[in-house]
């Protein structure tokens, strides 16, 4: 059973992938992706780092069991959004 404290970081970890998601989703749908913009890079790259370490994983799981609240915006955790958004945007940073 999960404590506060790791449903409060769970939904603060949320809540800034989101926000990365957000900036990644935006570039994409504005066509305006530049390799040279920082704000752009560290978005993939922690989303990256977040899909891969599993913790995706663990937040997409709560996500299916309703432990996180609704008011909580959960776009990243969509099963394909956040893998698509990163193949999308791959060819820019490899």
């Amino acid at each position: 059973m999960w404590q506060k404290n790791e449903m409060i970081l769970c939904f603060e970890r949320i809540n800034k992938m989101e926000m990365y998601f957000d900036t990644v989703c935006s570039a994409i749908e504005s066509e305006s992706v530049c390799r040279e913009d920082p704000i752009l890079r560290e978005a993939v790259c922690k989303l990256t780092e977040y899909m891969v370490s599993g913790a995706w994983l663990e937040d997409y799981r709560l996500d299916e069991k309703g432990m996180i609240p609704p008011e909580i915006k959960r776009g990243v955790l969509s099963q394909d959004g956040l893998y698509n958004a990163l193949d999308e945007l791959s060819g820019f940073y490899n």
